[in-house]
């Protein structure tokens, strides 16, 4: 369980509402459909109704510094499916890219190669009191575009298992391009939290308002949003 996990959950009943296309970029066609995520139904497209207006607030404080840019969705409802689908994915990719086959693994290099996962993705829980903060609808994957549509570069891609998707991650280089990556980065999640939204501490892409995450990285006693069906 991680520490986030602890949080009680009284939720508020808000429900899902579709991201606006016509107000934000959306990465098309979604990458996990593509891989052949179990969506069904659902569209990744989805928040919470508060969480919505908090990101249309941030977009307003993104325009006041960068008028032709556009905060960029790359996911963020997440049915538990989806979850496990995404984990198993990524779970065969990371043994493969360690020459490792993931049919063959022995216990400690599976629960290594686990552990390397769940320090980015969320366990699939199935336990009310512990989902996963892309299935209650309040938390967000998101980049930034500039006034082409070209997205503007971070350092790197999103869902990298890697130290380099930490915040920040290119703090302290000397380098100007990783300054540059760092800037963007900032400016992301400047115009974020100052929407009310919290970041993951381990990815500069992920956000969240009124999850568990939420609630234990701006210490609420309680988060509002839980698992939505």
């Amino acid at each position: 369980m991680k520490p986030y996990q602890q949080i009680p959950i009284l939720d508020c009943g808000e429900p899902l509402v579709a991201i606006p296309g016509d107000q934000f970029a959306l990465v098309l066609p979604h990458p996990y459909e593509l891989l052949g995520a179990p969506y069904k139904r659902r569209s990744p497209f989805y928040l919470r109704q508060g969480v919505l207006t908090g990101l249309i607030q941030a977009q307003t404080h993104l325009h006041r510094q960068y008028p032709q840019w556009q905060i960029s969705i790359f996911d963020a409802y997440r049915p538990i499916a989806v979850q496990q689908f995404m984990v198993n994915y990524t779970f065969t990719e990371q043994a493969r890219s360690q020459g490792l086959d993931p049919g063959k693994l022995s216990p400690s290099e599976r629960q290594e190669i686990l552990a390397q996962v769940y320090q980015f993705w969320a366990v699939p829980s199935l336990d009310p009191a512990t989902p996963p903060p892309h299935a209650t609808g309040a938390a967000v994957d998101v980049t930034l575009v500039d006034e082409a549509g070209i997205a503007v570069e971070m350092g790197s891609p999103i869902d990298e298992i890697s130290p380099r998707s930490h915040p920040d991650y290119f703090a302290q280089s000397t380098s100007q391009t990783h300054q540059d990556y760092h800037n963007h980065r900032q400016i992301l999640a400047q115009a974020m939290q100052q929407a009310g939204f919290a970041q993951h501490p381990n990815e500069w892409w992920h956000f969240c308002k009124g999850d568990q995450m939420w609630a234990w990285l701006t210490h609420h006693e309680t988060a509002v949003y839980g698992r939505v069906e």
